[in-house]
């Protein structure tokens, strides 16, 4: 009938086909961009979903819903965004080093409880490194799935080409957050040193985004040079106290002094309630001492779990210690954003999305070169970093290609030579 003739043209005819102008001069808009660019920037779900932000709202895990419900909505549009900033996507290995020059102040637990807060909220792989050479604890804060430790990985690298090959040297907690346990003889453990930390940390980086460090106690101990010097970011754990507080001070004193205060300006003190703080301790005085050096304080209060000091489990924890650890989270996560700038990397700030692909691995950013400097990526633009397996240098050659001291952000030494696999590898 009629209703027949109403249909669409044959398009095969050409005759109602619709002429492509308008689209040509969308196109125009974004010289260069990829095929399907304009429809993802003008068609974009945030533009045409109807209650699209409502829908984000009560979509957090149904476990940990009710507890933020008392503030009502500033509080949640709050808890919204340092949830995005937690997410920011992390192109390029972002290492987190966790110290204190106390012992029994939280340090582990801070590095546990911050990893699985990371790993549950941005559901990607989450890495914490037990770096003690004193018989390190992090082992026993998730349940083991592996009896190796750091230095049978550091043995394994020649042999490391994939996630999977890592994965038999790491446990893993319900959150999610993978740990590389140390050994627990203190007599053993002498022997992993700065050149093993930062080989192992140019294998692990590649297949983790976040790396976190549970460092020694000392700061003259080797690996902790190469802890610091691949540092994006430090977490100076104190507890509430006034020897706690004086230590972590000095710490901050002594590393910038030690060509570390660029770290320092940037980092963060966790002030960590290990015990119950008795009344006489003015807690906001601390605080506000370590504002004024750190880049931000977040305070930690007791919490019967962790002080248990067994494994880490996120659902244990009171409600205000579990976003005590939420709130460092996203502290952390501010600096996200600055580290994928300095590595040439795009990051979210919503739409439109970025035009240009981000630089391959292993080539420098364009933007005006910089010296160095403390924290910088291990090896930018080095030779052979970017070929898992044949980046190892032999031992013996790395330790010879070592006059000095490595300076602050140096790749590990004899990472120069790696360019060619040596034989047999």
């Amino acid at each position: 009938g009629p209703e027949q003739g109403a249909g669409p043209a044959d398009p095969r005819l050409g005759a109602a086909w619709p002429q492509p102008m308008q689209h040509d001069q969308r196109q125009r808009t974004h010289p260069g961009a990829p095929l399907g660019y304009t429809a993802a920037v003008e068609l974009s779900s945030d533009r045409l979903l109807r209650g699209n932000k409502q829908k984000a709202r009560s979509s957090r895990p149904a476990g940990g819903g009710s507890r933020f419900r008392i503030g009502g909505r500033k509080e949640e549009a709050e808890r919204q965004r340092k949830l995005g900033l937690i997410r920011t996507p992390v192109l390029s290995c972002y290492r987190i080093a966790v110290i204190s020059l106390k012992g029994g102040v939280g340090k582990t637990t801070t590095t546990t409880a911050l990893g699985a807060t990371l790993a549950s909220e941005r559901q990607d792989k989450i890495l914490a490194i037990d770096a003690n050479p004193d018989a390190g604890t992090l082992g026993r804060r998730v349940r083991r799935e592996t009896g190796a430790t750091i230095r049978d990985l550091v043995q394994a690298i020649p042999h490391l080409h994939s996630y999977m090959d890592i994965r038999r040297f790491t446990s893993q907690a319900p959150s999610g957050l993978e740990i590389i346990a140390n050994d627990v003889d203190p007599a053993v453990s002498t022997a992993f040193n700065d050149e093993d930390y930062r080989r192992a940390i140019d294998v692990l980086g590649r297949q983790y985004p976040v790396i976190l460090t549970d460092s020694g106690t000392g700061l003259l101990y080797s690996a902790m040079r190469g802890v610091l010097d691949l540092a994006d970011q430090l977490i100076i754990v104190s507890t509430p106290s006034v020897d706690g507080a004086s230590s972590a001070s000095t710490t901050l004193d002594w590393l910038a002094a030690h060509g570390y205060a660029e770290l320092v300006a940037r980092s963060i003190t966790v002030i960590s309630g290990v015990r119950e703080t008795g009344k006489m301790i003015k807690v906001d005085d601390i605080v506000s001492h370590f504002r004024t050096r750190c880049r931000e304080v977040v305070v930690v209060p007791f919490d019967e779990h962790l002080a248990a000091g067994a494994e880490v489990d996120l659902d244990m924890m009171r409600p205000k210690v579990r976003e005590a650890y939420f709130d460092l989270a996203a502290v952390v996560a501010e600096d996200f954003a600055r580290h994928q700038q300095a590595q040439g990397l795009w990051t979210s700030d919503g739409n439109p999305p970025p035009v240009a692909a981000p630089p391959l691995p292993g080539q420098v950013p364009q933007q005006a070169p910089q010296p160095p400097q403390a924290g910088a990526p291990y090896g930018a633009g080095q030779p052979g970093t970017g070929h898992p397996g044949t980046g190892q240098p032999a031992t013996g050659q790395a330790g010879a290609a070592r006059p000095g001291v490595p300076q602050a952000g140096a790749p590990y030494p004899g990472m120069q030579q790696a360019g060619a696999p040596r034989p047999g590898a």
